[in-house]
């Protein structure tokens, strides 16, 4: 299976009134939950790691997870209140305020030997568990345990409004970026973290490290990756009418994953012997499943029904 790592929350996303007043809607969230979703429509057996509150909101969040076949066997729920974040949309881009205080997921503790890692293909880690230091170093320990049996997947997924010293994290997520197998980031994301350097001189630093693939997404512009043994391969976006991006790029992730599983390169050492059109395949795919989200509102990724014929007309 794929385990996801990380966020789970209630995003408060705009919506209007019957009479067109302002209004917010709750709906289920979490970059690190968005991809579990994702994966787990695509029919990739995917499992949840991080707290889940017993709250109101947290069984919201459970009930949407488990509709989707997410498996929370490994997910920690307590009484300690759900995470909120309230979603603003400004340039195109969703900003976010979050409530995140003393919260089920903030409190989330790896129990050591708690997950036969022998059964994991890859983890996916990333986003706002890694802003603070308790989840930072919980999600060490959860790497420390995974990464001699699976993939180690990462996408920093940064929110700058979280963050109260810009160096300490920039370390920290280079940390990361260093147990880290396959990377992936979006432009505005890569900005925040690495301001005017080339996205290919990033990719060279991180390619000599244990870094196999790098991957810079680009909205509607397409993506980018970078990998040793197949070069440099980039993709268009998918023309489409966009009606919300929330969640796109967690949609790509696991389009991402998705991909690299069906074509067997998504364990550790079948990840270094990708070829560029399987590269290109996957990147395409991703793509696809992210534009797919980007049609309609919240975090809504794609089932594998709605993916069947893109998957096999790019194959």
């Amino acid at each position: 299976m794929i385990l996801s790592c990380g966020d789970a929350l209630i995003d408060f996303v705009p919506a209007a009134t019957a009479d067109g007043r302002a209004a917010l809607r709750p709906v289920v969230g979490g970059s690190c939950l968005n991809v579990a979703v994702g994966l787990a429509r695509l029919e990739v057996p995917t499992g949840f790691v991080g707290g889940i509150s017993t709250d109101m909101f947290g069984r919201m969040i459970a009930e949407h997870a488990q509709s989707s076949q997410v498996d929370l066997r490994y997910a920690t729920r307590s009484a300690d209140q759900a995470t909120l974040a309230f979603v603003q949309h400004i340039a195109g881009e969703a900003q976010y305020a979050f409530y995140d205080a003393e919260t089920a997921a903030r409190k989330w503790t790896y129990r050591p030997g708690s997950i036969p890692f022998d059964t994991v293909e890859a983890l996916h880690v990333g986003s706002t568990t890694l802003v603070h230091d308790h989840g930072a170093a919980e999600t060490r320990a959860l790497i420390d345990a995974a990464r001699h049996h699976a993939t180690i997947s990462f996408d920093p997924n940064c929110r700058p409004n979280l963050v109260m010293d810009k160096a300490a994290y920039r370390v920290r997520m280079d940390e990361f970026a260093n147990l880290a197998g396959m990377i992936k980031m979006s432009d505005v994301d890569f900005e925040y973290l690495y301001g005017g350097d080339d996205y290919a001189a990033r990719a060279e630093i991180l390619l000599r490290g244990g870094c196999h693939l790098f991957v810079v997404t680009c909205g509607p512009k397409g993506a980018l990756a970078w990998h040793r043994k197949a070069g440099a391969v980039e993709v268009m976006a998918p023309a489409i009418e966009v009606v919300d991006t929330i969640g796109a790029g967690d949609s790509f992730q696991a389009g991402l994953l998705f991909a690299l599983r069906a074509l067997g390169r998504v364990g550790r050492d079948d990840l270094a012997a990708l070829s560029a059109a399987e590269l290109r395949r996957t990147l395409s795919f991703a793509a696809a499943c992210a534009a797919v989200t980007c049609t309609r509102p919240g975090a809504d990724p794609p089932r594998w029904p709605e993916m069947v014929a893109t998957w096999h007309r790019l194959g």
